[in-house]
């Protein structure tokens, strides 16, 4: 047997511009609805009985009539019917929202901030927490999820172990540079030892001749 009319009004809530705030605490399921809306006629009766189970569900079921409420329309940025809003998250980021204006409003109307002057303010407070955030998490995720490559034992004897190979590669590439070297000095000694035997010996014919032409 279903809940007499006047208690199931009183489980479907209706939103207006005068009391939307009251969505931002606790939990709720908003549908945004027009009455010449085909699908919003469909959906209004399970709708309704979603809204007899509100108590037992723990949440708040209400409605939100945009021929009526076109600034709660805009609010949300309805841009299909009908549409559901389950305000949890939402009401946080709402609040969140609704605190930057408040802080807008002080800068410009209470401070005597320009307008693009408090833009400027919440442009750079935006970036640097988002700075501030991300070296935050990059931090934490490096102190929970430590590399293991870089932090295992393994790694580091297999780094020391490539070192000591590389280094032995070079020394090794060094004594065959050096032995090169010392072959090429032998070989240009010979050269030079050879040149100058065969000048001793062209010198030694040519005074041999000039003495026997003396003669």
């Amino acid at each position: 047997m279903g809940l007499p009319v006047s208690a199931q009004r009183e489980n479907l809530r209706v939103i207006t511009d005068g009391n939307w705030e009251e969505i931002l605490t606790g939990e709720w399921m908003i549908e945004f609805f027009a009455p010449w809306c085909p699908a919003c006629q469909q959906l209004q009766p399970v709708w309704n009985e979603i809204a007899e189970l509100a108590e037992d569900l723990g949440i708040n079921i209400a409605k939100v009539d945009v021929t009526e409420q076109p600034g709660l329309s805009g609010r949300f940025i309805i841009t299909a019917l009908p549409t559901i809003y389950q305000m949890n998250m939402m009401s946080a980021l709402f609040k969140l929202s609704m605190f930057i204006r408040q802080c807008h409003n002080y800068l410009t109307e209470q401070v005597g901030i320009p307008v693009w002057g408090s833009y400027v303010i919440f442009a750079l407070a935006t970036l640097f927490s988002g700075l501030a955030l991300g070296l935050v998490l990059v931090f934490i995720a490096d102190f929970v999820f430590p590399s293991r490559r870089f932090s295992s034992p393994a790694y580091y004897q297999k780094k020391h172990v490539e070192q000591a190979r590389l280094l032995h590669q070079f020394e090794e590439e060094q004594e065959a540079d050096g032995e090169e070297e010392e072959e090429d000095e032998d070989g240009k000694n010979e050269e030079w030892q050879r040149e100058g035997a065969a000048e001793n010996t062209v010198r030694k014919r040519t005074v041999v001749a000039g003495e026997e032409k003396d003669t």
